[in-house]
């Protein structure tokens, strides 16, 4: 539930129709990782399928589930109609801290790794971790989360051109964040493997040199 939570946080809505009624759901482009998610909820909700509008747009898939016993738990957590703007970082036990941003790394986090000084001839590999959101003062507190189990500060700033803001971190703090995220509570079936992917690969590398 954490994961979901943090997904949630990430991908998530929550919307009140014109006759009062409340539900949330998820729109995602990752078909299996949207089933898992009903799976974790306990949900036999219809998934939907979202055709592309552009050529080069991928498909969408849409889980929506109405429960105002759900909704109102989610507000508790912090969670508006507009929470992309004025989420704050939940109270997460700290032992599903590393599921919870797990989740919304999973959403809203990017990961890269490759070559540095490529016109030099020593070249070195680097890996980069971010998360992305509209807003600030959530990042401010994952930031401060994620000091507490032994990252650095990291880098926050906003986006050019972009509401957005940025949360990264360099290949150190990267390791320490993924050994968090993926540790035997977070590391589930709930995951997008692409990801975990690009941290093994440069885990592999760097160890290799």
């Amino acid at each position: 539930m954490a994961y979901v939570l943090g997904f949630f946080f990430a991908d998530g809505s929550y919307d009140v129709n014109p006759r009062g009624s409340e539900y949330f759901s998820f729109q995602i482009t990752d078909k299996k990782l949207l089933h898992d998610i009903r799976d974790a909820l306990g949900s036999d909700h219809k998934i939907s399928v979202r055709p592309p509008r552009n050529p080069n747009d991928s498909i969408q898939y849409r889980l929506q589930i109405g429960s105002k016993e759900m909704c109102a738990d989610l507000q508790k957590l912090g969670v508006s109609k507009n929470k992309s703007h004025t989420a704050t970082f939940p109270k997460v036990p700290k032992k599903y801290v590393g599921a919870f941003i797990h989740g919304y790394f999973d959403g809203d986090g990017n990961v890269w790794s490759g070559v540095t000084h490529k016109q030099r001839k020593v070249q070195g590999m680097t890996l980069l971790t971010g998360f992305t959101s509209c807003s600030e003062k959530f990042l401010v507190g994952l930031q401060s989360q994620n000091q507490k189990h032994g990252l650095g500060k990291g880098s926050l700033f906003k986006l050019k051109n972009n509401n957005a803001f940025r949360l990264q971190y360099s290949a150190k703090d990267s390791i320490i964040l993924f050994n968090l995220m993926y540790d035997s509570l977070s590391c589930n079936r709930l995951s997008l493997q692409r990801k975990k992917k690009v941290f093994e690969r440069f885990i592999e590398k760097t160890a290799a040199l």
